[in-house]
């Protein structure tokens, strides 16, 4: 079981001082990834309903602020000698496929290699309407297109592609990312589509377990799901186990109480319910620790790095 934590999005606690110091002491306790989500602009109004809340508001609309986050991930592969450094999710449509690939393939160079790339298809209508990109409604289609794309230019010494919405031959594309054929692909979502997509292109599939519309909260969600992805990708030739699962968990806390919820509870309550998860199928766990106040989202990473890390690997040993 590998683990990984959120880097903060806006606000004092996501300076270029607070981001370093984050990022460190994740690699410091032995958190393999950090992950950082992806917006270019927000709306000042918009109708679109937010997936992972219950009312559908997106609470960090209120500011607008949003680092670019494959910026952000070079900027911190200079601080950094371990972690391995994730868009999530990137969204792909937002992008030029070639500008997107060059950009991804020199964070992984510039990283040496830790690139793990996490990918949506997004759900902020108003925000595709200003970029003047592809129709949002077409999202799915040009997603699966720019990740062949991806694959192409990371892979091809000639590159040659001829889609809907992008076309190119007789080119040069260098440097190729260092991880061979291509750095790993994180397919998010929890829809149908999503997981099919995480069966053709995927080197995991990324779920969040937020999402009311398709909850995958408890083991027995979560399994349904993961039967089906193993399936379908059977159906396509290819090998189930070859599709890691990494879950990614948005509400958690070490507090004993009597009204325990999955990942809620002591320190052997948590571990055990990420054992169960493990034992599902799950290969790596994203923990939120995300917090205004720097101080205290340190002290959260450090207490879940220390007393219910150490279990889940006595457990798993």
């Amino acid at each position: 079981m590998r683990f990984g934590m959120g880097l903060p999005g806006q606000g004092e606690s996501a300076s270029p001082e607070n981001q370093i110091k984050v990022i460190q002491k994740a690699e410091v306790l032995g958190f393999q990834y950090a992950l950082i989500g992806d917006h270019i602009v927000i709306p000042k109004s918009f109708g679109s309903t937010y997936p992972y809340s219950q009312t559908g508001e997106f609470t960090s609309a209120t500011s607008g602020e949003c680092l670019d986050q494959l910026m952000l991930l070079s900027f911190l592969a200079g601080s950094t000698s371990s972690i391995r450094l994730v868009p999530s999710v990137m969204i792909v449509p937002h992008r030029n496929p070639i500008v997107a690939a060059k950009q991804l393939a020199t964070l992984d160079v510039l990283s040496k290699g830790r690139l793990t790339l996490g990918v949506g298809t997004g759900w902020l209508k108003e925000e595709f309407d200003a970029l003047g990109i592809p129709p949002f409604e077409r999202r799915g289609s040009v997603t699966n297109e720019y990740l062949d794309i991806f694959k192409e230019l990371w892979s091809s010494d000639n590159p040659t592609f001829q889609g809907e919405y992008c076309s190119f031959s007789d080119i040069m594309f260098e440097p190729k990312p260092i991880q061979k054929p291509h750095p790993p692909i994180w397919i998010g979502g929890e829809s149908k589509p999503a997981m099919r997509r995480a069966a053709r292109y995927g080197t995991a599939w990324h779920p969040l377990n937020a999402n009311p519309r398709y909850p995958l909260t408890t083991a027995v969600q979560l399994e349904t799901s993961i039967t089906w992805l193993r399936n379908y990708s059977e159906t396509l030739g290819r090998n189930p186990l070859d599709i890691d699962v990494s879950y990614r968990v948005s509400k958690h806390s070490i507090d004993p109480g009597n009204r325990r919820t999955t990942f809620t509870g002591t320190p052997n309550e948590i571990a055990e319910d990420i054992v169960e998860f493990k034992n599902l199928g799950v290969t790596d766990m994203i923990f939120d620790f995300r917090n205004d106040d720097i101080t205290l989202m340190i002290e959260l990473m450090e207490l879940f790095a220390e007393e219910v890390i150490p279990l889940v690997r006595k457990a798993l040993n």
